[in-house]
């Protein structure tokens, strides 16, 4: 299983405060192209996204759906990719220094993306998760609050500071 992490320039709740906006979701998640509803309780246990992926008119309908949440610290969810599957997905924030490290590990459980080889499928999650967590971290760097728009003047711009890293397990 690969992991894939990065040191963030943002408190565990800055980066909490874009992942609680489930309206913000395609704006971080690669692969997701618009929302289409948020229950009223995101993120709590058992609230959904409502969904796209693609390329208009080539898109498909989706929900993900929060399976644990820890508020500041866990993100647990299973996340449905049509024609490719299901995948849970998990993202963990921890307090380090004057920001935070945040971690990704994901990995395909049901349909036809859990039948390929995980030698094959991994490498290639890690690299999506990847940019996935460099836009979460611009959002979360830029941002104060991500709900009423206030931080950082120049904060779609600039380069983050830090780059993600993909571990292997045993690494």
């Amino acid at each position: 299983m690969y992991t894939v992490t990065r040191m963030v320039e943002a408190t565990p709740e800055q980066i909490w405060g874009v992942l609680e906006d489930g309206w913000s979701y395609p704006s971080w998640v690669v692969g997701a192209s618009r929302m289409r509803a948020v229950s009223d309780d995101w993120p709590a246990a058992g609230a959904k996204l409502h969904h796209s992926a693609g390329v208009w008119p080539f898109v498909v309908n989706d929900e993900t759906a929060v399976l644990e949440s820890e508020p500041h610290r866990l993100l647990r969810l299973q996340a449905k990719g049509r024609p490719a599957g299901e995948a849970t997905v998990e993202l963990r924030i921890e307090p380090a220094g004057n920001g935070s490290k945040v971690t990704i590990v994901e990995d395909a459980t049901r349909g036809p993306g859990s039948y390929v080889p995980k030698a094959v499928r991994q490498p290639l999650i890690a690299l999506r998760n990847t940019e996935t967590l460099r836009r979460l971290a611009y959002m979360a760097e830029g941002r104060a609050d991500p709900r009423n728009g206030g931080g950082r003047a120049a904060a779609g711009s600039k380069e983050s500071l830090h780059e993600s890293k993909i571990h292997r397990d045993g690494d």
